[in-house]
């Protein structure tokens, strides 16, 4: 767990750095310069740009790192593994550029009565999409080289970056609101450039179709692989984005503002756990690899305790300063903080589940996986079509969250049936108590201050002292209590060199 917890602490630090200039742009830049209807357009553009990429990238992102294992051999330049798997990215590109402008007008017409200006910018969503499709294959490419850092630090910073400039170029004047939605779009080409740089640099970043030598049995396999991949990875998809798009279809852009910006500030509860995940993915596969169990066992568990105690950390920091943040927010996001609540309870069952699908989807039963997959699209398609009319925002925050614990649930059941393997034990159970007993307390905190930011200092005081605090001082879980301590050792390594 060495250097997965060292690469995890990392780029915790990096996204976290990230989400803090992310919360500038959309929760305060945003807020301040463009109306709901402007950010739920460039927000929807978003979310349709990524459902392009997931589709055109045809379950590389998973066939990457779960084959690399096998072909990794730096003097024979990898068996050409890198340009097979760029190949198949380039025809997924080209093949729904071609389906995006043929179905315009049908996809269009999903959004002409209630968000008629994604009709207007409808094809800027296509340098987002393409963009995106091939930093997911470059960024686990360079995730199987153990290579983790250059990623984040490209998607989390300097992108968000770009936007902050874009934002304060609106402000000022200097650029009107198609320009910036231009720039907004072409944002997304910095973190896939950088990618490249870095690929090139390391002298990985190899075309030569004519180095492809791998066997055809393998091909074979990849082949199948990718293809069950991808229906898994539409299944991902529309938990992460058919909530927004139905909302922006069903209710308008105007909600889709408030509802996507409530998804934002949340996707900061899952920073540690992707984190732990991308660093975790590619040990799956090497422990497939060597048929090894009892590491593969020790990872599920420790993965899951870590991501539970991280998870219920940030879920008590978020939830004690609910008020505060909103506080930030104009009048009408107000309605949000019940979103906020369910959102996060689904966030929190998924990071507790951990690395459960990876050790699917990279496993010889990985077919299985569309089981699961056609209850995920049922559930998220028939809930938000059901509740959405009903309970508006709330609705399509309930129908998430579900469909959250419903996938996980089911992998959680299958791996136990197929491997004999499940991440519980005792201890989580002592955390879990912890977390209630502190939930219970920021529950009732009032405003402590009129100075938000003075409050939320405090907050955070006591929710770290009440949790981490009991956690460490009665060492709950030896696993979770050696991570705190060598994160702690790390950070204080950090600042006595820069002294």
């Amino acid at each position: 767990m060495g250097i997965i917890q060292k690469d995890a602490i990392r780029t915790t630090i990096i996204s976290y750095l990230g989400l803090i200039l992310g919360y500038v742009n959309k929760g305060v830049l945003f807020v301040i310069f463009l109306s709901t209807e402007q950010i739920g357009l460039l927000n929807l553009l978003v979310s349709v740009g990524l459902l392009f990429a997931q589709l055109s990238n045809l379950g590389m992102s998973y066939s990457v790192w779960r084959f690399f294992p096998f072909f990794r051999n730096k003097e024979k330049k990898n068996h050409g593994f890198f340009q097979l798997s760029m190949l198949v990215t380039l025809c997924g590109i080209a093949l729904f550029s071609i389906l995006a402008v043929v179905f315009e007008k049908q996809i269009c017409q999903l959004f002409i009565e209630k968000s008629d200006s994604f009709v207007k910018y409808y094809y800027w969503l296509l340098p987002i999409g393409i963009s995106y499709a091939l930093f997911l294959t470059l960024d686990n490419f360079l995730r199987s080289l153990y290579k983790n850092i250059v990623s984040v630090l490209a998607t989390e910073l300097l992108m968000r970056l770009a936007v902050t400039v874009s934002v304060v170029f609106y402000a000022f004047g200097w650029i009107n609101f198609f320009q910036l939605l231009v720039l907004h779009s072409l944002s997304f080409v910095v973190p896939t450039v950088i990618l490249l740089a870095q690929l090139f640099r390391n002298k990985e970043l190899n075309w030569r179709v004519s180095q492809i030598r791998i066997p055809n049995r393998f091909r074979r396999i990849f082949i199948s692989y990718s293809l069950y991949s991808y229906f898994n990875f539409i299944g991902i998809l529309i938990v992460i984005s058919l909530d927004t798009i139905m909302v922006a279809s069903m209710l308008g852009l105007s909600e889709t503002g408030v509802f996507s910006t409530v998804i934002y500030i949340v996707s900061g509860l899952q920073i540690p756990y992707k984190s732990l995940i991308r660093i975790s993915s590619p040990f799956v596969a090497k422990y497939w690899k060597e048929r090894d169990m009892v590491k593969m066992k020790d990872l599920y568990t420790r993965v899951s305790s870590i991501g539970l105690v991280i998870g219920s950390f940030v879920f008590l920091c978020f939830w004690a300063n609910r008020v505060e943040i909103f506080h930030f927010l104009p009048k009408e996001y107000d309605t949000g903080i019940p979103i906020f609540l369910i959102l996060m309870i689904g966030r929190l069952v998924d990071m507790y589940c951990g690395i459960n699908g990876v050790i699917v989807v990279s496993s010889k039963k990985y077919k299985y996986d569309i089981i699961f997959m056609v209850v995920l699209l049922i559930t998220v398609f028939v809930l938000n079509w059901y509740w959405i009319p009903i309970y508006g925002i709330y609705g399509a925050a309930m129908a998430t969250t579900i469909a959250y614990i419903v996938y996980n649930a089911l992998r959680l059941l299958f791996v136990y049936s197929a491997y004999k393997i499940h991440p519980l034990r005792i201890t989580q159970l002592k955390v879990f108590v912890v977390f209630l007993a502190t939930f219970g307390i920021t529950y009732f905190l009032p405003v402590i201050f009129n100075n938000d930011l003075v409050s939320i200092a405090i907050k955070l005081l006591l929710v770290t002292v009440a949790f981490l605090g009991t956690i460490l001082l009665f060492r709950l879980d030896e696993d979770v209590v050696g991570y705190m301590y060598k994160g702690i050792g790390w950070i204080t390594k950090r600042k006595e060199k820069q002294l």
